[in-house]
């Protein structure tokens, strides 16, 4: 009987490979040869993924809530990863794995029944990356990350995000980049090559206009199309023209009343048609509504894909009201990309990256991002000397954010142990007091597991109260205080103003108790920001002596903070988003995150009620509103000090009138007595004489070498006829004005060193592009 069993089964197995060979096979046919073989049931599975499965999260959130239950799970594939897709073995189209994120890949450290580990490194946030002003950096950074997106398994990361920093409060901010447009498309597109140069793919995300948190699945965003075209959506063109990136993936929000996923205005006319964008589009998580009218959008892929929508698309599709030349479409630009694989070209990845190499370009990315914005009387660089360490945050520094831009990396450095390994001598007892604090109240917590763990940030540990014996061994003990606060937001909601833009009370008092009595003995006070976004610093930053802002900068923080703290690494960031003396300074503070109205829907792990947010600012989004409404901040775009000095010098045009192109260079020498670098800045004045214009606009930037002292170099930036053109809503065209233009050489957006004009002598019409997105 067994006999007769095994041979059945081997003649069924052999007539399947008989059936096989007889298909057209993806790696031999062309892609229509290959969609000419697939049933519709095959067409329609490919554009669904096969679902996902997290360990705690909700069953309703697990099924996709309103959009029914998942097709399947990826955890056979490469657990902990995001979702995968169909795999047709007749027509050898295998499964792609995707997995989160900016920051890093995020899977699954353990696995059942095996020892080995399988951690990633957490790189710095994505803010932190756009910091450095630095692409060769940034690209450097994307190379290791995609390495470790190759060798354990995974096709396609999804990263980078690069949504505008339009509020302060956005809750991942710390994923996206900055507050401007061109300084967010070029870190994008550096980091998508160097993630690519792997032979694995990126997807460039939440596109587009998806500023907030607060209601995310259900927010229509009303924007007008200037403001869409040169601000939400610049970033994207440049990545899209300069990276290709493999795909992109659609965000949860609405934009002027039609969900990005279903809008072909915006995935055809804009994405493909005007950028000219070759990969697939693909939604975010249960992003959406209409599954049907995403596939007609040319959303290729829905994930991570339920049965509801899977039926949805085939009942549409045999009722012909879906064209199946219309899956068609979508299938072979999936085919596409599937093609260039890891998966398809039967990669043997290892399960084993270099991670203590990609650790060291973690801790360099890191110290080229961190930003001085304090440092009065040269009271750094330090000298390794006794140091009090003060707040919670020293002793459990946030390598990352929550959520997808979240890591599972094996270590943190902590800020002792990176002083320590710098060879500064650190107050163990208060050291052994904060540690002893901390254990006792996280103790109190509940225990944290599956998806609450990785979506919710931990509850915040309220600030140690510093006693006055405590107080007085630390000043007795040590020659320089150092206190870092610290904040972790993450997905599914925004920031507040109070007890977190703002500092607590305990903070404000901490930092007002250490700095009087170090200050009373001619002792120095340094704060460490160990924050995602932005703080108000204005009401405390006279207290202290200095600030460096260490942003949220990976698992290699404390050796990376100590590496500028002790001068091996001279500072050289600057901001990529403004630092504002109070919230309410910014036009987008008012009305956000939305106003909402209807009734709650549940979406399993949490609840959403419909909502709407104007952008009235238009394009004065960060620096560009400042300027118009002459508002000083705190600490203004581009801002960022050295422990050396920099002049300018021998600024020169090409040019003193602009036709085609115009070339701007300009000579920095480094005056100072150290050695180190420094962000040289080009914005641009326009006429504004047709259409409004910003005062100023950042148009091209660089980052010198390591200049020693007296050294100089000479940057040259090429500003060509779209550098200087505005959108045009009514002619639906990029047209720059005729006019004198003022070219203007920075340390920042407010330190203008050398400025110089030239004139354009007619209108020119650079690119007419699709009538998209109208504001309704």
């Amino acid at each position: 009987m067994n006999k007769v069993c095994l041979s059945l089964c081997l003649l069924v197995a052999l007539s399947f490979q008989a059936i096989a060979q007889d298909k057209p096979q993806l790696d031999k046919n062309t892609n229509q040869e290959v969609i000419n073989a697939m049933n519709l049931e095959q067409k329609a599975r490919l554009l669904v993924g096969m679902g996902m499965k997290i360990p705690g999260m909700p069953a309703l959130a697990q099924g996709g809530g309103a959009q029914g239950p998942v097709v399947g799970s990826t955890q056979d594939q490469v657990p902990g990863a995001a979702g995968t897709t169909a795999m047709f073995e007749d027509l050898g189209i295998p499964t792609m794995v995707v997995a989160d994120g900016p920051a890093g890949l995020r899977i699954a450290p353990r696995r059942p029944a095996d020892s080995q580990t399988y951690y990633a490194t957490a790189f710095p946030i994505a803010t932190m990356l756009a910091a450095s002003w630095d692409t060769e950096l940034v690209y450097t950074t994307g190379q290791a990350m995609g390495n470790e997106v190759k060798e354990y398994g995974v096709d396609i990361l999804l990263a980078p995000g690069m949504n505008i920093h339009r509020n302060p409060l956005g809750g991942r901010n710390f994923e996206y980049y900055s507050e401007d447009p061109l300084l967010t498309g070029k870190m994008a597109a550096a980091m998508v090559k160097g993630i690519q140069s792997n032979g694995v793919g990126t997807s460039i995300k939440h596109f587009a206009a998806n500023n907030h948190e607060t209601n995310r699945n259900t927010i229509n965003v009303k924007v007008s199309e200037r403001a869409l075209r040169e601000i939400y959506l610049r970033g994207f063109e440049i990545a899209v023209k300069e990276a290709q990136p493999w795909t992109v993936m659609s965000s949860y929000n609405k934009i002027n009343g039609v969900y990005t996923s279903e809008s072909a205005d915006l995935l055809k006319k804009i994405l493909r048609q005007d950028w000219g964008f070759q990969g697939f589009v693909m939604t975010d998580w249960f992003g959406g509504k209409e599954p049907v009218e995403q596939v007609k959008a040319g959303n290729d892929l829905i994930m991570p894909g339920t049965i509801k929508q899977l039926e949805a698309i085939l009942k549409a599709s045999k009722n012909k009201e879906l064209d199946e030349k219309l899956l068609d479409e979508n299938v072979n630009c999936m085919l596409n990309i599937i093609k260039k694989t890891p998966a398809f070209q039967k990669y043997k990845y290892s399960n084993k990256p270099n991670l203590k190499e990609h650790a060291a370009v973690a801790r360099q990315a890191a110290t080229g991002g961190m930003v001085l914005l304090k440092n009065n009387n040269q009271t750094l660089p330090l000298k390794p000397q006794s140091i009090a360490v003060f707040g919670n945050y020293s002793f459990a520094l946030v390598s990352g954010g929550t959520g997808s831009g979240d890591v599972n990396e094996a270590y943190t450095v902590t800020l002792p142990e990176g002083l320590q390994n710098a060879g500064f001598t650190l107050d163990i007892p208060l050291q052994k007091t904060y540690e002893q604090y901390l254990a006792a109240e996280k103790a109190k917590q509940p225990k944290r597991e599956g998806f609450i763990a990785m979506f919710m940030p931990p509850p915040v540990i309220p600030e140690m109260a510093i006693d006055k014996q405590l107080l007085k061994n630390a000043l007795a003990g040590s020659k320089v205080a150092i206190i870092t606060l610290g904040r972790i937001a993450g997905e599914g909601g925004d920031r507040k103003t109070t007890d977190d833009y703002y500092l607590t009370a305990a903070e404000k008092n901490l930092i007002k108790t250490v700095s009087d009595a170090f200050h009373k003995k001619g002792k120095k006070v340094i704060v460490v920001l160990n924050v995602g976004g932005v703080i108000e610093t204005a009401s405390w930053r006279d207290m202290v002596d200095g600030i460096l802002l260490a942003w949220l900068p990976g698992q290699e923080a404390g050796n990376a903070i100590a590496d500028i703290l002790s001068g091996k690494v001279n500072p050289s960031g600057k901001l990529p988003t403004s630092f504002l003396v109070k919230y309410e300074d910014d036009p987008a503070a008012i009305g956000f995150p939305g106003m909402e109205y209807g009734e709650a829907i549940d979406m399993g792990f949490q609840k959403v009620r419909p909502a709407e947010i104007e952008y009235p600012e238009g394009v004065f989004v960060g620096y560009r509103a400042f300027d118009k409404k002459q508002i000083k901040p705190a600490y203004e775009f581009g801002y960022g000090l050295s422990y050396t000095s920099f002049a300018y010098s021998n600024l020169t045009l090409s040019s003193s009138n602009f036709t085609s192109n115009l070339a701007v260079s300009v000579t920095v020498k480094n005056t100072g007595s150290a050695a180190g670098k420094e962000v040289v800045q080009l914005y641009l004045s326009a006429p504004g004489k047709t259409m409004e214009k910003p005062m100023s606009e950042l148009k091209g930037f660089a980052k010198t070498n390591l200049l020693q002292p007296g050294d100089s170099q000479t940057l040259t930036f090429e500003l060509d006829a779209r550098a200087l053109a505005s959108f045009d809503e009514i002619r639906s065209a990029w047209v720059a004005e005729p006019g004198k233009y003022t070219a203007k050489i920075g340390a920042s957006s407010r330190d203008i060193k050398l400025s110089s004009e030239f004139t354009v002598a007619q209108e020119i019409v650079v690119e007419t592009v699709n009538k998209a997105l109208p504001m309704k």
